[in-house]
Order: structure tokens, then sequence, then C-alpha cells
């Protein structure tokens, strides 16, 4: 089973900048999206053999999730089933009979931190959420979960400590995540791989110099980190200021 996440950061604007033939070219099972700043009845998307599950913020031109299933699922649900954390459309999870899948748009706790305290409020509403989920089935999470966990997850982790994204709030709420049974697929495979980044600056030719961060993520359920087969950083693929990351897992 093959996946693929991305925060596009405008569907709009990414469709003009090469979205389709990374699509076209991968055709994976799942295809999960973030960022896609839309309302209902602004893009009509053609994928032939896949379902379309959306979440749309209420703010225009802001947020929003997406999935695409060659599967279709027993059920949908939007959001944490929280009104005052639901506005911004950053959730969406899809029940399979094996497994959930579960794609995630974390809120930025913005310069200064001056929204942390919204930011860990989700986190923990978050990992309380997915800890229920993965009691039922297997849980497979996906997306821009906007935090740099360890030091080797960004280009320049001294300048940066305290910063939105690797600030040791943050980082240790990640890190619970870790530990109430998620595993990080990427680092599962590749514990040690440096200068692997999923997002960079467009200021200072910051992605041309490689000095990025890698806030995009595959998580699954501890009991299916030895069926993790692939895990993914598309690099070479722009069209954002992330680039997709990829897994592969034998169901």
């Amino acid at each position: 089973m093959n996946l693929i996440s991305w925060n596009v950061n405008g569907l709009r604007a990414c469709m003009g900048k090469g979205f389709q033939s990374f699509f076209d070219r991968t055709l994976p099972d799942f295809f999960c999206l973030q960022e896609t700043k839309l309302q209902p009845g602004q893009l009509s998307l053609q994928l032939p053999g896949y379902f379309q599950y959306w979440n749309y913020a209420e703010k225009k031109g802001y947020s929003g999730t997406a999935v695409f299933s060659r599967r279709e699922a027993l059920s949908c649900v939007l959001g944490l089933g929280d009104p005052s954390l639901d506005r911004e459309g950053r959730l969406i999870t899809l029940e399979y009979p094996d497994f959930y899948l579960v794609t995630c748009y974390t809120p930025n706790a913005q310069r200064g931190l001056a929204r942390i305290d919204h930011r860990l409020i989700w986190d923990e509403a978050f990992r309380t959420y997915l800890s229920r989920l993965d009691a039922k089935k297997p849980v497979i999470i996906c997306g821009d979960l906007n935090v740099a966990h360890r030091e080797i997850d960004l280009k320049n982790p001294s300048s940066n400590r305290g910063n939105a994204g690797f600030s040791d709030q943050e980082r240790e709420s990640f890190e619970r995540l870790l530990q109430a049974g998620f595993t990080d697929s990427f680092r599962f495979l590749y514990p040690d791989a440096v200068g692997a980044y999923t997002w960079w600056s467009y200021m200072f030719h910051a992605r041309e110099n490689n000095a990025g961060w890698r806030i995009d993520y595959f998580l699954v359920s501890r009991r299916l980190a030895d069926r993790i087969t692939a895990a993914s950083i598309y690099a070479d693929v722009l069209g954002s200021d992330h680039c997709p990351v990829g897994l592969s897992l034998e169901l």
C-alpha cells in the first residue's frame, strides 16, 4: 500500500506548478493534502478512480485538508469533535476495515510563539483522539505536523531553538505523541539520516542551499512499524514550500 502526503500551500497555485503531473506519475493508493486554501466549489478536480474527501476552513483562503483514495472509506470524520478546534479544516479521518487513516495540518505556533497555547491544546486533543482510535485498530497518521522533533531534523537547530516549530514545548509534545504508541516512519528506517528536510523558507535561497526543516511526517501505530517498507521524501518535487513525503506499508 502506497501513500503520499503533501502540504501544497494552496492547491490552486500548486496545480499550476506541477501538481497534476506528480499525481499522475505516482498514483498512490492514498494522496493526502494539507493547506489546500479552498472553499467548496472553488476547484473541480478530476481524478478518475479516486474518492475525494475534503475538510474546509471557515476562513477563506486558509488551511484545509483533503484525501484522495482509491478505496471508499467505511466512514469519514472531519475534525476532532471539538468546535473550538474544528473551524480551520485541519483534520480528516477515514476508517477502513483494518486501519484508520488520519491526515492533519497542525496549527503553527507563529512568530514569538503567539499561538503556542492554542497549539498545545490542539496537540493534547490530537494525542487523545489518536490514542482512542489506536485502541480500536491501527492508525496511519500523515501531514504537516509543524514541528522538527530532533536537532537532526533541521539545518540550523542552534539559531532556531525556541522558535515556532522548534520550541521545547512543541518538541516535548511531539515526543509524548510518539510515546503514546506511534512510530515516525522515516526515522524508523533512517535514524541517522541528515539533510532530510520537507520544508524550506522562501527566503535566503533556503531550498537551493537545503537549509530546511523536516516537519511533514508519516506516523504509524507501533504495531505497524515492522510493516514499513519505504519512507520517502520527494525533495526534488517543487510546487510548494513543502515537498511531498511518502510511505509504503505491507498491509
